[in-house]
């Protein structure tokens, strides 16, 4: 054998081609699709209509017309109202219709045939819901800002903290919708669902005088009446601690159902 047949045999360490095949750690998974699924929402122009055109329009328009009895400024009233309707569309009306439609198209079903778990697939939609609910955070609080809208900094903080919470119980209940039912039943019952829910979360803003104190109770204990009910308290620096317990009960038991009935196909 020439010196050159040597080289050539020696040029790799042995092993070095040897396949390897397993999954990579859950962190690294985790981030590849948060940011595959982020990408994918915010080129989605419906999904961009609902997490800021709407809000946007109705934070400004319910602030600046005077409609109804919501004090002074009446931007302190209007943007806990808006914020539950932002996080409601995106987290869950949005997010059940995307799962229910990539469902119907295979796409869930090639995910699933690849190492990443069940669990990172819900996580990972979740995760990328949470940033965009961010996102509109800052801009209708910026917006709000603008309008009179004076929070402390106590206020900020608990209402970052019952932003999360009501982002992470909408986006298990879209996805325990929409990764149960057929494409055509998510996209009916996720937008009557909202209306509902938006009429029902509007009730916790009405005068002790003009609805029943059983109907504002009732309307508590539908998630978007106890996240606007828990944000208007928040922004306002104290806590209703029976809003929040509703919402974590949502969340956690709509999470748990949907990690064990999520379907691919």
């Amino acid at each position: 054998m020439t010196d050159q047949d040597r080289l050539a045999d020696n040029r790799f360490a042995p092993g070095t081609f040897t396949a390897d095949p397993k999954p990579n750690a859950p962190l690294p998974m985790l981030a590849a699709q948060t940011k595959l699924e982020l990408t994918l929402l915010l080129r989605n122009g419906e999904q961009l209509l609902l997490a800021l055109f709407i809000p946007i329009t109705l934070l400004i328009g319910l602030s600046l017309m005077p409609i109804g009895d919501l004090g002074d400024p009446r931007v302190d009233r209007v943007l806990p109202a808006v914020m539950m309707v932002a996080i409601m569309s995106i987290a869950f009306t949005g997010q059940a219709i995307a799962v229910g439609f990539d469902r119907r198209y295979g796409a869930l079903k090639r995910l699933g045939a690849t190492p990443l778990p069940r669990w990172g697939i819900i996580a990972g939609k979740s995760a990328a819901v949470v940033i965009v609910v961010a996102l509109q955070s800052i801009i209708l609080g910026a917006i709000g800002f603008a309008l009179g809208w004076r929070p402390d900094v106590t206020g900020l903080l608990l209402g970052a903290v019952v932003i999360a919470l009501g982002t992470a119980a909408f986006a298990a209940l879209g996805l325990l919708l929409g990764g149960t039912l057929r494409a055509e039943i998510v996209l009916a019952l996720a937008n009557v669902l909202w209306f509902v829910m938006a009429g029902i979360g509007s009730v916790v803003f009405a005068s002790a005088d003009s609805i029943p104190g059983s109907l504002h109770t009732a309307a508590r204990l539908v998630p978007s009446g106890a996240l606007a009910e828990a944000l208007d308290h928040a922004l306002s620096g104290s806590v209703d601690v029976f809003a929040i317990v509703v919402l974590a009960v949502w969340g956690s038991v709509a999470a748990w159902l949907a990690t064990r009935l999520f379907k691919f196909t």
